[in-house]
């Protein structure tokens, strides 16, 4: 069953949001420009945050020129940010095909205290869930989960559900509508790519809380 904490609930309820992130940590590098949309420029930049653990995450950050006009994002900053978890197709043939970024819709001043690194996700199962073991035993269960956008547009999201939960997601099908929480983590791993060991790095979301939601739910609630 899914556990959300009141401050999830309470924003993914009343502004029936069905994607959201908030992460607080550290920018690597100064915003560089991206691309141009609408009449609007985006800039890149890599954001690190650290886990309870010690281990680092660092997601790439799209930011608007206008989102940025208020506040100087420096390497090295400590930020805080509010945004949705993003995907688009890479067609240029090197690098992954699926890119994943955080679009932030507001950047802050990063207080003191730990990082953080919350997602909240509503969408739909694009395929059926895959259950595996991986070498030390641990159950995953690997999820993609298109979430909508307006204007008929989706991020089609990766997503590893551990354990328990991983035997109760590998029982799902695809089109079940799903509601999740956890980070958004990088992933370093190694590929063989023309008999080479090729490093590369997937980012997808570490699900903490799932659950399937029920259809007359979402339909009462118009998010089907």
């Amino acid at each position: 069953m899914l556990c959300f904490g009141k401050v999830e609930a309470e924003k993914m309820g009343k502004e029936r949001k069905t994607n959201w992130v908030e992460m607080m940590g550290e920018a690597v590098r100064e915003p560089a420009f991206s691309h141009s949309y609408g009449g609007e420029d985006y800039f890149l930049f890599p954001f690190r945050c650290l886990r309870l653990s010690g281990v680092e995450d660092v997601v790439n950050v799209i930011v608007s020129r206008n989102t940025m006009d208020d506040f100087d994002i420096r390497a090295g900053q400590r930020i805080a940010l509010k945004g949705e978890v993003r995907s688009y197709n890479n067609r240029s043939g090197t690098g992954s095909k699926l890119v994943i970024t955080v679009h932030a819709a507001q950047i802050l001043p990063g207080q003191s205290g730990e990082d953080y690194n919350r997602v909240a996700l509503t969408g739909n199962l694009c395929r059926k869930p895959v259950y595996r073991r991986t070498p030390m035993g641990r159950e995953i269960t690997d999820l993609l989960l298109a979430v909508n956008r307006s204007y008929g547009k989706a991020d089609y999201l990766p997503c590893i559900v551990w354990g328990g939960l991983a035997r109760q997601a590998a029982r799902w099908e695809a089109g079940d509508r799903v509601r999740l929480r956890g980070r958004l983590q990088s992933r370093n791993y190694i590929k063989v790519q023309n008999q080479e060991a090729v490093e590369k790095v997937a980012f997808e979301v570490s699900v903490m809380a799932v659950e399937r939601v029920k259809r007359e739910e979402f339909e009462q609630r118009g998010m089907g």
